[in-house]
């Protein structure tokens, strides 16, 4: 059981970046961006890349962080702030070419082959019945110091009201003095940054691979979906539940089905529950389990 709740927990930590990220783009933007996803398989590359021509660990990290952060503001400028003025729809389809082609650009420049990080072997912790990889308790530790950084940059700031004012009324924010060009494009760069990071983190235990945005998708907008979009912290425990689905049906003993003492789903239907519980959300609750903020915007 312990070990399950760790699963989880460690899953969650792949997800909650991202999606916390993704929320934050959303409640100013107003249009899902499905290129996030790819700001984290770039984040992956550009660390995983750093950090084998011999850059610190740590610093690797910081860097594609800001790398993502930065191709964030720069398709902000180019694209979405034109495409946004023609509907959400609109730009909608932009952010799906826009991830095709860097899914593309990823190919072109490093191929399909996975890429790993350059670092020394370790065994796994053994705390009783626990056990404990280095590189998740890493990524863990990190993901729950941003996270803590987040909520107190949007609970606690004069920037983080400015953001919440103006994603929960934009003509009232802009009729009380906030400049909102400059404040989407601070949050094009806080969400892409977490992306990033997100995904540099993520590659400590998978690697960055071309896919990885793909298969990252439909959990992470489940995830922000069942928060409510819009709502960033929300996002956040949608990531858990998320979690929680992916790893109990991976660990669920359906021997008896067939006749066995041990039998379990393969890794491969994970997808299956993010899709499952997408469903029931978009059914059930289609503003989130923490709808307040989503339906003031």
């Amino acid at each position: 059981m312990l070990q399950f709740l760790f699963d989880t927990l460690s899953r969650s930590s792949d997800l909650a970046l991202i999606a916390l990220g993704l929320s934050l783009v959303y409640g100013l933007a107003k249009f899902p961006n499905i290129a996030h996803v790819q700001y984290a398989m770039l984040g992956a590359f550009a660390s995983v890349v750093l950090q084998r021509a011999g850059t610190p660990l740590a610093l690797a990290l910081g860097m594609a962080s800001l790398l993502a952060g930065s191709l964030a503001v720069l398709c902000n400028l180019w694209v979405f702030s034109r495409l946004r003025r023609q509907g959400p729809a609109i730009a909608m389809i932009g952010s799906l070419a826009l991830a095709m082609i860097l899914v593309a650009a990823a190919l072109a420049g490093h191929g399909a082959s996975p890429l790993a990080y350059r670092l020394p072997l370790s065994a796994p912790w053994v705390l009783g019945p626990l056990f404990v990889a280095p590189n998740q308790a890493l990524a863990m530790g990190v993901t729950l110091a941003v996270l803590l950084a987040c909520t107190w940059l949007l609970l606690g700031t004069r920037q983080g009201r400015a953001m919440r004012a103006l994603a929960c009324n934009p003509p009232l924010a802009a009729a009380a003095g906030l400049d909102a060009e400059r404040i989407i494009h601070a949050v094009h760069f806080l969400g892409a940054a977490l992306a990033g990071l997100g995904g540099a983190l993520l590659a400590l235990n998978t690697g960055a691979y071309v896919n990885l945005g793909n298969d990252l998708l439909l959990p992470i907008f489940a995830a922000a979906i069942l928060g409510g979009l819009g709502n960033p912290l929300g996002a956040v425990f949608g990531g858990l539940l998320i979690a929680l689905a992916e790893t109990l049906v991976t660990n669920l003993n359906i021997g008896w089905l067939y006749g066995q003492p041990m039998a379990f789903v393969p890794a491969g239907y994970i997808g299956a529950a993010s899709f499952v519980i997408l469903l029931l959300a978009l059914l059930l609750r289609p503003y989130g389990l923490f709808d307040r903020e989503v339906r003031r915007v």
